[in-house]
C-alpha cells in the first residue's frame, strides 16, 4: 500500500505559520517549555515516585491500595501527556539532552520512545485518521474506529465495551506492540528508522528496568496476588486515561476519515489536520494542566514542535486565520460533549 500525498501548501497554511511565528518573535519568547512546564514535570514525577514508594514499602489497607494503584495509573498517563510527549516532539526544552531525558520517561514506564516517535510523530501526525496508514486508528478486531474498516458482529456493542478495550491498551502496548514493531521493523506500512546499537541496548535495558521495578520487586515485597491486582489496576487506569484523551481528539462524529487510495488527497496538510482533529474543554484549566494541553489538539497537530504551554495563546491566532480563510475549526466546549461524540461515533460505526 502506498502512502497518500497532500495538495501543495496553500496561502492559508503559509499565513498560519507566519502569524504564529510572529507571535513568538513579537513577544520575545521561545516556542519550547518554560519554568511553568518544568515545575509541573517535577510535581508529577515526585507524586508518581511517592505513590509508588508508599504502595511498595508502606502498603496501606487494601481499599487505599486499590485507590493508589488507580492514581498511579493516572499519574503515569499525565507524565506521558506532559513530559514524554513534549520531549519526544523536541518541544520540552531548547536543550536536546533535556528533550531526550523527558522522552525517556516513557521507557521507565515500560514502553519505548524510539518506537513511539515513528508511530506518533512520523505516522499519526503526517497521516491523521487515514485508514491503513494511521496506526492510532487500528484497534481491530475489537473496535471499528473509522468507516473504511470492516464491520464485525461484535461492533454492534462496541459503544458499550469500548472502555474495557481501552483498559487493555497499556499492557498490550508494553508487552505486545513494542516487540511487534521491534521484530517487524514497521509501524503498519511504515518502516521504522534503522536502530543503532545504542537503540537496541536502550530498548532491552529499559524493558528489564521496567520488569524489575513493576514486576519483580513488587512480587518480592508484596506477594504475587497483591502485585497482580495492583499492576492490573495501574495498567487499566493508564490505558483508559491515554485512550480516551487521544480518541476524543480524532475519533468523533465531526471529524473526517479519508480513504487511502495511494493518490493525492483533496486537502493540503494543514487543512487535513483541521478536518481530522478537534479540541475539547479548552477553558478547563485543571484538565489542560493534567493532560498536557492535549485538549488543544488542533494547535498540537498544526504545530507539534511548539510546547503545549503556549497552546492557549496561539489558539486565538489559529481561530482567526481559520475564520478568515473559511476553514473549519472543530471544538467541543465541554469534556462530556467530546466523550458523547466519541460514544455516538462508535455506536454509529457499529451498526452501519
Amino acid at each position: 500500500m502506498q502512502k497518500p500525498k497532500f495538495q501543495k501548501s496553500t496561502p492559508f497554511h503559509q499565513t498560519l505559520k507566519a502569524r504564529v511565528q510572529n507571535h513568538f518573535k513579537e513577544n520575545n519568547i521561545a516556542q519550547t517549555g518554560n519554568t511553568q512546564l518544568y515545575t509541573k514535570a517535577i510535581i508529577l514525577t515526585i507524586s508518581f515516585v511517592a505513590v509508588y514508594i508508599h504502595l511498595l514499602f508502606f502498603t496501606p489497607f487494601w481499599p487505599i491500595a486499590i485507590l493508589e494503584s488507580i492514581v498511579l495509573g493516572g499519574l503515569a498517563a499525565s507524565i506521558g501527556f506532559n513530559v514524554m510527549h513534549d520531549g519526544a516532539h523536541g518541544s520540552f526544552s531548547n536543550q536536546p539532552w533535556l528533550n531526550k531525558l523527558a522522552g525517556l520517561s516513557i521507557n521507565f514506564l515500560g514502553a519505548n520512545v524510539f518506537m513511539w516517535k515513528t508511530k506518533h510523530n512520523v505516522v499519526h501526525h503526517s497521516y491523521t485518521n487515514i485508514e491503513g496508514v494511521d496506526d492510532d486508528m487500528n484497534a481491530r478486531p475489537f473496535l471499528r474506529l473509522c468507516p473504511a474498516q470492516k464491520r464485525y458482529g461484535m461492533h454492534k456493542y462496541q459503544h458499550l465495551y469500548f472502555l474495557l478495550t481501552y483498559s487493555l491498551l497499556y499492557h498490550y502496548w508494553v508487552f505486545v506492540t513494542d516487540y511487534k514493531k521491534y521484530v517487524t521493523g514497521r509501524v503498519g506500512i511504515t518502516p521504522i528508522q534503522k536502530m543503532k546499537t545504542s537503540d537496541h541496548i536502550s530498548f532491552w535495558g529499559f524493558k528489564l528496568v521496567h520488569a524489575v521495578l513493576f514486576m519483580a520487586l513488587p512480587i518480592y515485597l508484596l506477594g504475587f496476588m497483591p502485585w497482580l491486582v495492583g499492576f492490573l489496576l495501574f495498567g487499566f487506569s493508564t490505558g483508559i486515561f491515554l485512550s480516551v484523551i487521544f480518541q476524543m481528539a480524532h475519533s468523533v462524529e465531526e471529524t473526517i476519515f479519508p480513504i487511502n487510495e495511494g493518490v493525492q488527497l483533496e486537502d493540503d496538510w494543514a487543512t487535513h489536520q483541521l478536518r481530522t482533529t478537534t479540541n475539547f474543554a479548552t477553558k478547563n484549566k485543571v484538565l489542560t494542566w493534567l493532560v498536557g494541553g492535549l485538549n488543544f489538539q488542533v494547535e498540537h497537530h498544526l504545530f507539534p514542535k511548539i510546547s503545549h504551554i503556549h497552546y492557549p495563546a496561539i489558539s486565538k491566532i489559529i481561530k482567526d486565520v481559520c475564520q478568515e480563510y473559511q476553514v473549519p475549526y472543530l471544538e467541543h466546549s465541554r469534556l462530556r460533549q467530546a466523550f458523547a461524540s466519541h460514544y455516538y461515533h462508535l455506536k454509529a460505526l457499529g451498526t452501519a
